[in-house]
């Protein structure tokens, strides 16, 4: 994978700089957090992140009239760490991998709940020759754009697996469109489902999904704490039937210094209204507070924690404050 260098970081950080509100105070108990304005770090166009993460945006803004609730788009995950640990951003998403492989420990980072689970797809023409992960070999293939989770995990596989593509690095928009006019011979997309991008592809190209059961298996061996085996139902896209894969946990994220209440508060709004984004974004069905705990290694906000500890589901044991969070569970 490629680091992320000062080149890369200045530049991002430039992007966002006027979107920052400086320093926020230590975690206090104040009934009415005063932050001018929240800045979410959500994903590119044609991906889940920039849906899931605007679909917060509007609940936080409802709840919060006296801040401006603004989003960034980015290239995703590593993109998001980023601007989290500079303090360019309050809230932000990312794949449990990536967060993993960030070092969230040695970060000013800590976790506000588990969302959704993103999938792995591997996305070719129907006619295309690829049909193992070893088929790759020599074709160009977009792993995603610079600093997306997407980059992040189908290099991890491509590195685990050994295969040597003619790698690319497009957004998913962008993948897609150059997919269906054979700028490239195949895409990866790490995303939950359905992802806006291959969507509409299918609906107007015929597609496969490489089957990547093997590959599932040897990551989860590799990495258990990260990858798990999948499928992605037939139903997800137009014409395209089901195919084993691998799922990832996404995370949403903050700033340690945020106050506690408004942490508190942003996990409210987010779990209770989870059917309300699901209405728009099929994946937030899954979002529900006892999946919301399972952050693997990365700790609970105390605002988070405090939130979990009043609303766990009245048939379990003790809260995330008295039980240490579980390991992240298994894709439904």
């Amino acid at each position: 994978m490629e680091s992320t260098g000062p080149t890369r970081r200045a530049a991002l950080l430039g992007a966002a700089g006027a979107l920052a509100i400086g320093a926020v105070g230590g975690c206090t108990r104040n009934p009415a957090p005063d932050l001018p304005r929240i800045v979410i770090a959500t994903g590119p166009r044609g991906a889940v992140y920039r849906e899931i993460g605007g679909a917060v945006a509007a609940l936080l803004d409802d709840r919060l009239p006296e801040s401006e609730v603004v989003t960034v788009e980015t290239g995703a995950s590593h993109d998001n760490l980023i601007l989290l640990e500079d303090g360019q951003a309050h809230l932000g998403l990312a794949n449990l991998d990536s967060v993993l492989e960030f070092g969230a420990e040695r970060s000013l980072i800590s976790a506000v709940g588990r969302l959704y689970d993103s999938f792995v797809h591997l996305v070719v023409t129907a006619d295309s020759p690829v049909w193992r992960l070893t088929d790759l070999e020599g074709l160009r293939v977009s792993v995603g754009t610079v600093n997306s989770g997407t980059e992040f995990t189908a290099e991890q596989l491509l590195d685990v697996t050994g295969v040597a593509p003619e790698v690319v690095r497009l957004n998913q928009a962008d993948s897609a469109a150059a997919l269906a006019t054979g700028g490239i011979d195949a895409m990866f997309s790490l995303t939950g489902l359905p992802t806006p991008a291959i969507t509409d592809l299918a609906g107007e190209n015929d597609l496969r999904l490489v089957d990547l059961g093997d590959a599932a298996d040897v990551m989860a061996a590799v990495h258990p704490e990260a990858y798990f085996p999948a499928t992605i139902p037939a139903t997800t896209y137009t014409g395209v039937p089901a195919c084993p894969t691998m799922s990832i946990p996404n995370l949403l994220l903050c700033r340690d210094d945020l106050p506690e209440d408004l942490v508190h508060l942003v996990a409210d709004t987010v779990y209770t209204g989870a059917a309300r984004m699901a209405e728009q974004r099929p994946e937030a069905a899954q979002i529900n507070v006892r999946t919301g705990i399972s952050t693997g290694v990365t700790p609970l906000h105390p605002g988070a924690e405090r939130w979990y500890r009043e609303n766990k589901p009245a048939s379990e044991g003790p809260g995330p404050a008295e039980d240490e969070p579980a390991a992240p569970a298994h894709a439904e």
